[in-house]
């Protein structure tokens, strides 16, 4: 059995019923069940009917993301979350090289990057070179002034951890923004690279080993050890090509708002939603958010 589940931002709530029945009768759908009114709606299915993908691009056009999975076990022990661009709304390294006077060239880099155009730690050590000399100081500046939440997700971590779940910042990018922003959303736990400092300026070099792709898979696999879970059970998201093996990994891994690369090979595709989306998929209903 399997559960079809149709969603949207809950800030723009234009998934309507009619959307709904349409599709749970073309499919042979058991009876829809709305999480939340406008926002996010789920029905039953025996099989996963050949035009998903059909259906799912029509959906896209309506600002409705349509998600297929096996309906038992969706509730996830674990979260394990990207930072940059998924639980933040920047790339961190882009706002620091904005303020170091190389933004646009990095920020480039950084595209190529994470749509799997360039090796990931390679393309980290040039952009990491570009910042050489650059105070500290601004690390602060640019947490307080330019970092912003992504929409949802104090409430996924916060609902998750109300349910028994252990949740962890993994990221490619540094541990003075990792640190930062795990505290606010409620982390568990945060993993990310060093970048290393002397006389209060940047030296231009992060330090090794560099936390990338196979990194965040070990720490799939090590959380999921210590806690006595398999990754089944785990729900990992991204953006980029450096998550794509934990996002295959995990028992359900969702790219969100992720490179096209990425969302290629991924079957889960949050566009439309915010982070409150993965509670949905989970089955939550709006009623039972924790925050």
């Amino acid at each position: 059995m399997y559960v079809a589940t149709l969603l949207t931002h809950p800030d723009h709530p234009v998934l309507e019923r009619v959307t709904v029945e349409s599709l749970r009768n073309a499919w042979g759908g058991g009876d829809a069940v709305w999480l939340d009114p406008g926002v996010a709606a789920e029905f039953p299915i025996e099989a996963v009917p050949a035009n998903q993908w059909d259906v799912w691009a029509a959906l896209q056009a309506l600002r409705v993301d349509l998600i297929l999975q096996p309906a038992q076990g969706r509730k996830k022990r674990l979260l394990l979350a990207d930072m940059d661009s998924t639980m933040i709304e920047q790339e961190c390294i882009d706002e620091l090289a904005d303020e170091a006077g190389v933004g646009a060239l990095v920020a480039g880099i950084t595209a190529r990057a994470m749509n799997g155009e360039l090796d990931f730690e390679a393309a980290l050590i040039e952009r990491v070179g570009l910042l050489k000399g650059l105070n500290a100081q601004v690390i602060d500046h640019v947490i307080r002034d330019r970092i912003t939440l992504m929409s949802g997700g104090k409430t996924l971590v916060a609902t998750m951890k109300a349910d028994g779940a252990y949740c962890a910042l993994v990221s490619g990018g540094f541990t003075a923004f990792a640190a930062e922003i795990a505290a606010v959303l409620g982390f568990d736990e945060n993993r990310a690279n060093t970048l290393l400092v002397a006389e209060g300026r940047l030296t231009g070099q992060v330090a090794l080993p560099i936390l990338g792709k196979e990194a965040k898979v070990d720490a799939l696999q090590d959380i999921s050890a210590r806690l006595g879970i398999i990754p089944a059970q785990v729900l990992a998201v991204g953006d980029g090509a450096n998550d794509l093996g934990m996002l295959a990994l995990a028992g359900t891994g969702v790219a969100l708002h992720a490179k096209p690369s990425v969302q290629a090979q991924c079957d889960i595709r949050i566009n439309h939603g915010d982070l409150t989306a993965l509670l949905y998929i989970q089955g939550y209903a709006r009623s039972e958010f924790a925050a």
